[in-house]
């Protein structure tokens, strides 16, 4: 079992990006990392620091539980930046499997994304 994250089209055939659940809280560490903090010092991930403390446009991802509600196309339009200068970073050289994974997985997310805002649906985590 895992998680797909996919428009709330109702379109099959729409992009999608899937986790198992384990390998999904891998991802938002690592993605938590290159915002410069660790996951695990957040409230509501072991730690007590508040998320209002933390500078990103990441949170509504970071911070949302595995099956909870769907994030809106406004939410979706606030981390598309961020997450589009993650992917486009350059990938000059070899790179660690699971650096290379993330990568892929970021940019699966920005392309689910994309439509998401454009079809102005919410981005469904089921």
């Amino acid at each position: 079992m895992g998680l797909v994250l996919f428009p709330g089209d109702d379109d099959t055939s729409s992009p999608d990006v899937s986790w198992s659940y384990t390998g999904f809280g891998v991802f938002r560490r690592w993605l938590a990392q290159a915002e410069g903090f660790a996951l695990d010092e957040m409230h509501g991930f072991g730690g007590q620091r508040p998320w209002n403390s933390v500078p990103t446009t990441l949170a509504p991802l970071l911070n949302h539980p595995d099956d909870g509600p769907d994030l809106t196309p406004a939410q979706c339009a606030a981390i598309l930046p961020r997450l589009q200068e993650i992917a486009g970073q350059s990938q000059e050289g070899s790179m660690e499997p699971l650096l290379r994974r993330h990568i892929d997985d970021v940019r699966q997310l920005v392309v689910v994304l994309r439509l998401c805002i454009e079809k102005d649906v919410d981005l469904v985590f089921g």
